[in-house]
This record gives C-alpha cells, sequence and structure tokens, in this order.
C-alpha cells in the first residue's frame, strides 16, 4: 500500500448485536467467545452499538455488557460506538464510564452520540425537536466532568451545583474519545477536539469525511502521541471459497436488514436513502465485503487506502451467523491483513 497510516493500521470489532434467535443468553455468550478470541488475535477493540426497543441491537447498555468483555479479556480495548448520552443524565454517564474504565485497567474506548433514530429516543420521552440541544448540553457536561474536580452547569436541561466528583477515569486525563459520523462539518470539529471518528459508507464518500478530518487536525495545535483513529466500518464474511462466504453472508444480511427496519416498518417510516435494501446492493455500496481471506483482505486494504482511514472496523457476527462463521472470519483477518501490516 502507498499510502502512509498516520498510526500504522489498526484492526478492530463493531458489532450491533442484532437478533440472531430467540435465546438472548446463548448469543451474549456467544459473543462473549468472540470477543475472547479476538482478543487473543490482537485485534484492537471491541466497539458496541447502543439501540432500544429493536431486535437490532440486544445491548441497550453497551457498557453493561462490556463490563463482561473486560472480565474475558485481557488486552482487548472496549466501548460503546454510540453512547446516546440524550438517553442519560451526564452525572450517570460519567459515573459509569468511570467504573468501566477502571473496571477494565484503562481499556476504555469512549464513543458518544445523538442516535440515528428519533423514534428510539421517544420512547423515553425524548422529542426530536429536543434531542438536539439535550446531547449538546449533556455532552458538554461529560467532557467537563472528564477533567475532574467539582461539576457546576446551568443549562436549559439541566442544572450542576458544585458536584463533588468522586470518581476518576483510570486513563488520565481521559479515555480516547469517539463520534460516529457520516459528515465532514463533524469530522472537523472531531478533529479540532481531539477525537476519533468511525464512519460508514462507500470509500469515495468516507473520502470527503477523512480529508476534513485532517484538514481540522491541522488547524488545531493539540498534539497527542497517538494519532487518531479515522475508522471504516465493514460487514465481513470470509469463507474457505467465494461460494461458501457468499451462501454465508446472503441470508444473514437479510436477517440483519429485517433487524434493522424493524423499527421503521412498525413506524410507517422510510429507510434511509443509503441503506442497501439487498445484499448485491451491500457488496455494491461497500457495506459489506464478503469472499476468500485472500480477495476479502485485498479489498479490504484498497476501501481503507481509497477512503483514507486507518482503522478498519469490521463486523464480523450479524444476522444469522453462527459463532464457528463469525470466528473463521475474525481468524482470517488476523492472517489477511493484521499479519501483513502489523
Amino acid at each position: 500500500m502507498d499510502m502512509a497510516f498516520p498510526s500504522g493500521l489498526a484492526v478492530g470489532i463493531f458489532d450491533h448485536l442484532d437478533e440472531d434467535g430467540p435465546d438472548i443468553a446463548r448469543q451474549y455468550e456467544d459473543r462473549l467467545m468472540l470477543a475472547e478470541a479476538c482478543d487473543h488475535l490482537g485485534f484492537y477493540a471491541y466497539h458496541l452499538a447502543e439501540h432500544h426497543c429493536t431486535p437490532h441491537g440486544r445491548g441497550p447498555s453497551p457498557n453493561l455488557f462490556l463490563s463482561s468483555v473486560v472480565q474475558r479479556t485481557r488486552r482487548l480495548r472496549v466501548g460503546p460506538l454510540v453512547m446516546l448520552l440524550a438517553l442519560y443524565h451526564p452525572l450517570r454517564a460519567f459515573e459509569e464510564i468511570c467504573m468501566l474504565d477502571q473496571l477494565s485497567g484503562g481499556r476504555l474506548e469512549l464513543g458518544i452520540g445523538r442516535g440515528s433514530l428519533p423514534i428510539e429516543l421517544g420512547y423515553f420521552g425524548i422529542g426530536s425537536d429536543a434531542a438536539p440541544n439535550h446531547y449538546a448540553e449533556a455532552s458538554e457536561i461529560l467532557i467537563n466532568a472528564l477533567k475532574g474536580g467539582t461539576l457546576s452547569y446551568q443549562g436549559r436541561h439541566f442544572e450542576l451545583n458544585s458536584v463533588p466528583l468522586t470518581l476518576r477515569t483510570h486513563q488520565r486525563p481521559h479515555p480516547p474519545t469517539w463520534i460516529a459520523t457520516n459528515r465532514p462539518e463533524s469530522a472537523g470539529w472531531a478533529a479540532a477536539n481531539g477525537m476519533n471518528i468511525a464512519c460508514v459508507g462507500p470509500s469515495s464518500s468516507v473520502r470527503r469525511i477523512t480529508d476534513a478530518f485532517r484538514a481540522g487536525r491541522e488547524h488545531t495545535s493539540e498534539a497527542d502521541d497517538q494519532a487518531p483513529f479515522l475508522g471504516l466500518l465493514r460487514m465481513v464474511v470470509i469463507g474457505r471459497s467465494e461460494t461458501d462466504a457468499r451462501s454465508l453472508a446472503a441470508p444473514a444480511y437479510e436477517r440483519w436488514l429485517k433487524s434493522f427496519k424493524f423499527l421503521y416498518d412498525l413506524n410507517g417510516m422510510p429507510t434511509p436513502p443509503n441503506l442497501p435494501l439487498t445484499f448485491d446492493a451491500a457488496i455494491e455500496k461497500e457495506l459489506c465485503v464478503v469472499g476468500t481471506a485472500a480477495s476479502a483482505g485485498q479489498a479490504l486494504l484498497d476501501q481503507l487506502e481509497a477512503a483514507g482511514a486507518n482503522y478498519l472496523l469490521c463486523q464480523p457476527a450479524f444476522g444469522n451467523l453462527s459463532l464457528d462463521a463469525s470466528l473463521y472470519t475474525a481468524t482470517a483477518i488476523q492472517s489477511a491483513i493484521m499479519a501483513r501490516v502489523g
């Protein structure tokens, strides 16, 4: 690859924990076993989405699940991607973050966000008109809380008066922070604030976001030891042959898509225009990468280069894929990509 990755190429796991069948406890155990394997294989981190009242996400409290992950792993970093701050009192969010960072020995990667589907927030009484301001205040309070000391704030949604912050994070000054974005202006804001980004979409559109991020970094005086992560999300299925991989991936994508669409269909809402509605469309739009270790590995490296990304967020478990299939994909990613660039 002729592109210079600022901090080398790292590979992590992203998970929706979308429904794979009726047995929820068994699915949790399967994911914990996948996390253990990824820890041994040398993956950087395990990132878990937060969704509510939908089969699209069985991890509505990411920090709760990730506290189990850190007990089963030694080096694998963990984090919500993202923690929906509009649904937390920011003081409660801060305390959970401190606990998870301490329980993990300083392995937390903290993703924060507003959420992509207003109906989920609506079930909690947070209207779509109030959500942006609610999130803006909560994120400002949280970032201030991570600095320690006492906390005071006067806003439309929150009032805090000299609150003593008796917990602190293990990592100093605070854990790495993340946002998920598909907008160049958000990427510029993230760069200016020393955050990492995660992106989904065709490489050409993600390139606009990573370019905006790099431009934003040039205008900030903050110099970190760790170069920031520019993450590219891909659902990945690797099989022993191209045919094997497709036969696993196609029904799994259809199952994942049904879970994704659940709340949209229930509420008579149109799905997002960029959502691929067939497996072939998901391949074409680069949401899914499917093939052998050699073909899928090369496709992922090519897409990372085209996108200007330095962090591959693989989603090897989705839909009705078996644990064995996900483990095969994770192992193949390690040999096809991580062993080559590491």
